[in-house]
């Protein structure tokens, strides 16, 4: 009996092997490098696949979460789309998880991913003109920051469960009562006690939108109704706020374009949206509400604090939301 046991545990354990590294098997094509940065000499760790087509292909930029490093490999499977399609990848750590005061889209992260991108275009058969920077929660914080103050020619962003005003997020995550709030005071080098005006320094919300630049760049803003809900932790108004801040900075005078105030309380409160076309769907999801102008596009859908890395690359390659 003992023999028997031993004999199932040791089956047991060489399945559980198996399946793990059958569930991380899609990582092991990716590359591990690393490079300097120019600002204060970091180095800077990142995860590439290189493109083995002759002709020049799109580079998919994706940005980490707030709690995670590139080293953990929270791809969402985006690596294995971007392989699939032969595409060109890169995933930096640009100062790794969002507890101290060179993270939290500082000049020292925004210098990081435009370095990981000069690294890209130096040592990878790029197109140019379908450069591609994607990323969710921490990472879709860390894209509309981009959006703001990279100084490359970036043809498209897509954001999801994003934060924009990481004051009003300090706020909301004392009020849920998460770990997030002191990880805010940390980055923002406030000692001990919250500082809104360093806190509003590091929010895309207040930035100047660089109007010239972005004019033919395309950014697609996405949130899950729940976010915000059930433990999930950055609301639908971050996502919102900055859509209506961008499209205003556009000069957008059609006032049916913008989100109204009405229309985010309802969703804020009830999780839904009444009269919504239940037919409208992403990835099977119910999309409740959806606006767009000026190249920039926001969507609400059945969802919490998620990214759909297949239906994000999806919409930048058919330009939905383009007008």
């Amino acid at each position: 009996m003992k023999l028997l046991l031993t004999s199932l545990l040791c089956i047991l354990n060489y399945l559980s092997i198996g399946q793990s590294i059958n569930q991380n098997n899609h990582e092991t094509f990716l590359k591990k490098d690393s490079i300097k940065s120019t600002l204060d000499g970091y180095s800077q760790v990142f995860y590439y696949y290189k493109s083995t087509d002759k002709k020049p292909k799109p580079l998919i930029v994706q940005l980490h979460s707030w709690s995670y490093t590139a080293d953990s490999l929270k791809t969402i499977d985006l690596d294995v789309i971007a392989k699939a399609k032969n595409y060109n990848y890169v995933f930096p750590n640009f100062r790794g998880v969002n507890n101290h005061p060179k993270a939290c889209c500082s000049e020292f992260v925004i210098s990081d991913i435009d370095e990981c991108i000069d690294w890209a275009l130096k040592n990878m058969n790029v197109d140019k003109n379908k450069i591609y920077v994607i990323g969710y929660s921490g990472g879709g914080y860390a894209t509309l920051s981009m959006y703001m103050k990279s100084r490359h020619t970036i043809k498209s962003f897509s954001a999801w469960a994003s934060i924009s005003d990481l004051a009003a997020w300090y706020g909301q995550s004392v009020e849920r009562k998460n770990k997030y709030a002191k990880e805010i005071i940390s980055c923002i080098g406030a000692g001990n006690n919250f500082d809104s005006l360093k806190a509003k320094e590091r929010s895309p919300l207040v930035w100047a939108t660089p109007v010239k630049k972005r004019k033919k760049s395309t950014l697609q803003i996405f949130a899950g109704i729940h976010d915000g809900h059930r433990n999930a932790v950055v609301p639908i108004s971050q996502s919102i706020s900055f859509y209506n801040k961008i499209i205003f900075d556009y000069k957008e005078k059609d006032v049916s374009k913008y989100v109204s105030k009405e229309d985010e309380k309802v969703m804020l409160d009830t999780q839904t949206f009444p009269g919504s076309d239940t037919t409208k769907k992403i990835a099977g999801k119910v999309i409740y509400y959806q606006k767009s102008a000026k190249n920039i596009m926001l969507t609400i859908f059945e969802g919490g604090h998620d990214m759909l890395s297949q239906q994000a690359l999806e919409y930048i390659e058919q330009r939905k939301g383009q007008r």
